[in-house]
């Protein structure tokens, strides 16, 4: 069961049930505890969006552990405030290295 599909496609849903809990039937519930019922075509739709949102930000996933650390930033501006702009100009290229690596993708 996707839940995340199921909640964009139902947002009035609370509960996802795998299976029954004592009295609670498997199934998607609303906040009074009522089924929901399920359209699979409209969670498919739902799974094929997050999907492609996904898809959409993968870049920034990938981009992310290869960006020099917040603490290389501040030694550089460090430095560049020292009036010695050599360890910025790294971290500046750095970065567009990465972003070179992982480019946004082009939005249609």
């Amino acid at each position: 069961m996707n839940h995340q599909a199921l909640y964009r496609a139902y947002p009035n849903a609370v509960k996802c049930l795998e299976e029954a809990i004592g009295d609670q039937p498997a199934g998607v519930l609303d906040a009074d505890g009522n089924q929901i019922e399920i359209d699979q075509a409209l969670v498919d739709a739902a799974a094929a969006e997050i999907q492609a949102e996904l898809d959409a930000t993968q870049y920034q996933r990938n981009r992310q552990p290869e960006y020099p650390s917040l603490a290389t930033l501040a030694d550089a501006l460090y430095w560049s405030n020292q009036g010695n702009n050599t360890k910025l100009d790294e971290y500046y290229a750095a970065c567009a290295a990465v972003k070179a690596k992982y480019p946004k993708p082009e939005v249609n």
